[in-house]
């Protein structure tokens, strides 16, 4: 009889204790907010929709503006040919540009973030699911505080 009392509560102590670390794990969420440096470097892919801002591209940044731009494929270097002011965007541009999107109704809008830094890794936004080459689709690699090397300056219109 006294076992019959004791199994239960040892099965509630046990099955509790398994439940007390189901708490989110925050090392796997990136931080909040990400805090822009001064001087940055990054490689932008712009891979979808029908825009001026395609290919593969190497920018540099100081004071949030774009100070260079590389082209690293055939697209970006045709697209940084057209020598429009500002074609290249910062990753703050990027990201108002998602904010913007959500605001207006986009159907889908997502950023990923680093976990290390929370700096917008990838950035996805379609206007409408049903519509053909309204996207806008954004991988942020190499991400570097510093400029690694003087910045070349961006083409003069």
């Amino acid at each position: 009889m006294r076992l019959r009392t004791v199994l239960p509560g040892l099965l509630l102590i046990t099955l509790t204790g398994a439940c007390a670390n189901d708490e989110p794990n925050v090392m796997n969420e990136p931080p909040v907010t990400w805090t822009v440096p001064d001087k940055y470097a990054f490689t932008l892919a712009s891979e979808c929709g029908e825009r001026a801002l395609i290919g593969r591209f190497q920018v540099s940044v100081v004071g949030d503006k774009v100070v260079a731009a590389k082209g690293l494929d055939d697209s970006a270097r045709n697209a940084l040919m057209l020598r429009m002011a500002d074609l290249v965007p910062t990753l703050q541009q990027l990201e108002a540009e998602a904010e913007t999107a959500r605001r207006e109704g986009a159907e889908v809008v997502e950023v990923e973030r680093d976990l290390g830094d929370a700096h917008p890794a990838k950035i996805t936004i379609d206007y409408s699911r049903n519509a053909i080459d309204d996207e806008a689709c954004y991988t942020i690699e190499d991400y570097t505080i510093g400029l690694t090397e003087a910045p070349s300056p961006l083409p003069s219109r």
